[in-house]
């Protein structure tokens, strides 16, 4: 398996940011992929979405700003299926790469 790990720190956002000014808390994300040419591939697209800021964003919760998984689906457990955001799930592959 192909596991990734994010760490995002906590800060306070720029100008373009949903709320400028406002402090937000980071947090920790893992994700997983299958080892095999399929993930890969979808590893290298991921790494591409996460270099352009398409990762995660910046989402009130209870009030507070955090950070937050953005619009591409990632799978952060390793089993639980489709429901659990694990695996297995047959189309996750084909369906995130249509995502990026």
């Amino acid at each position: 398996a192909l596991r990734w790990l994010f760490k995002t720190f906590s800060s306070c956002p720029k100008v373009g940011d949903p709320h400028p000014g406002q402090p937000y808390k980071g947090g920790h994300f893992r994700a997983f992929l299958p080892d095999n040419r399929e993930g890969q591939k979808t590893a290298v697209l991921l790494k591409k979405a996460f270099d352009c800021g398409l990762t995660f964003h910046i989402k009130s919760c209870n009030g507070k700003e955090r950070v937050t998984w953005g619009l591409i689906p990632h799978k952060t457990s390793w089993d639980g299926g489709k429901a659990r955001n694990g695996y297995p799930d047959a189309l996750y592959l084909r369906e995130v790469c249509t995502v990026l």
